[in-house]
């Protein structure tokens, strides 16, 4: 199963390099292609399929353009962004607190990014996450140093050349398991040190091995007003990441395809039952290792069996702790992303519960709608139905609850797709 990634932009800068007497605007919030800088930013960071959960580190004074500038952005992504938090006088303090803002998130690692960076690609992300998953303490994207470097002291004096062989230009997103980097920045700031330059610098004197992955030279820093322009002149040329490969028309996805899971949980002692994602409260509590949302577990199943994929029990094994009272829209999410990954889109959810306790229908809808939240649905594309088994069975003596989903997905045909032998 693949690991979960964060992302933390960091917005809290004034972009005092960038003064312009004409506006007070910062950088990261200055028009690109008709949108703010960190829009495009959020943008390429909110699309990849890995990331699950972002959160943005801003100045007090910005929050007004900060939310402008979150409604210009995709939708597609949003349900992944939470509450901005606020920065402090130095990088370093931004990133702690962004970093103390993802704790609950349980994500495996973070990549933390600077918010005028707007031409970041997926290829650059891809790279970072490859090198955690070879068990990395941490990665850079960095680019090679191509032009000679120069060095002199002092106004007047001789110049000296810098031997550039193995000298490599750091850019973000800077890359890390998610409670390494929170640890090491923890140490920091018990020892009052709050002046490295960037999180790699800090992840080194923290003792972590950093490795360099390759970065882009599009992914440039946005610092000065030639920086902008270079920018304006960049996004002209360039298509910005706005969209992935999966918000393609569900008319251009020929290959239709279906799955049906099926899911079952008994009764335990409490006051309350989660079904797909709502909380109803009731005499007793549905037990199982996660949240115990038959109804999400069952459309999981349905998802992954639609893709070929697997099912909830191999990607998400009951005995794991780290899945203990986890939130099931969790396992969809890792679901879609799979998904996402081929390409494809959902395009139906068929749900029917069968229960005689609680009452489903007072609370269908509220169900139904937490559903096509979840999955990112219309709500015309999401059913929900409830039925009894007649007293019959574990349902019919009121053990427990059972739910079927049927899950239909659009994938790209692939004319060129192997058979079986």
């Amino acid at each position: 199963m693949a690991k979960t990634a964060a992302a933390l932009v960091v917005a809290a800068g004034r972009g005092s390099r960038l003064a312009d007497p004409r506006t007070s605007v910062p950088k990261q919030y200055r028009l690109l292609a008709g949108q703010p800088v960190v829009t495009h930013t959020l943008n390429a960071l909110g699309n990849h399929p890995r990331i699950s959960h972002m959160v943005t580190v801003i100045h007090p004074d910005d929050t007004g353009l900060y939310d402008d500038a979150v409604s210009a952005a995709s939708k597609n992504w949003s349900h992944k962004l939470k509450q901005a938090v606020f920065g402090g006088d130095t990088r370093q303090v931004s990133v702690h607190a962004g970093l103390k803002a993802l704790a609950d998130t349980h994500c495996d690692y973070v990549l933390i990014h600077d918010a005028a960076r707007p031409f970041l690609t997926h290829d650059v992300i891809d790279r970072l996450l490859d090198e955690l998953d070879a068990g990395a303490e941490g990665a850079l994207a960095a680019t090679p140093v191509v032009d000679t470097l120069k060095k002199q002291k002092e106004a007047g004096q001789p110049l000296e050349t810098i031997d550039r062989e193995n000298l490599w230009a750091a850019q973000t997103p800077q890359a890390f398991p998610l409670s390494r980097i929170s640890r090491a920045h923890e140490n920091a700031a018990q020892s009052t040190r709050t002046n490295f330059p960037d999180d790699t610098s800090l992840a080194e004197w923290d003792g972590m091995t950093v490795v360099l992955s390759a970065g882009d030279p599009s992914n440039f820093k946005i610092t000065t007003a030639a920086d902008l322009k270079r920018a304006a002149q960049q996004a002209s040329l360039l298509t910005m990441p706005e969209t992935s490969h999966a918000d393609r028309p569900l008319s251009e996805l020929t290959d239709i395809r279906n799955g049906i899971g099926y899911d079952v949980h008994a009764f335990e002692d409490g006051d309350a039952v989660i079904l797909g994602g709502v909380n109803i409260p009731h005499t007793q509590k549905l037990k199982g290792h996660s949240d115990a949302d038959v109804v999400l577990h069952a459309i999981t199943d349905a998802t992954l069996g639609a893709i070929g994929d697997g099912d909830i029990g191999q990607h998400f094994p009951p005995g794991d702790s780290q899945w203990k009272g986890a939130s099931s829209d969790r396992f969809q999410e890792d679901a879609m992303r799979r998904l996402s990954q081929m390409g494809g889109r959902l395009a139906h959810i068929d749900v029917t519960i069968v229960c005689e306790e609680p009452k489903i229908g007072p609370h269908r809808d509220r169900i139904r709608a937490s559903i096509a939240e979840i999955c990112r649905l219309p709500l015309s594309r999401v059913s929900v139905k409830a039925t009894t088994s007649e007293r019959l069975g574990f349902t019919g003596r009121k053990e427990g609850i059972a739910a079927l989903a049927s899950v239909t997905v659009r994938l790209p045909f692939e004319e060129t797709e192997g058979t079986a032998p």
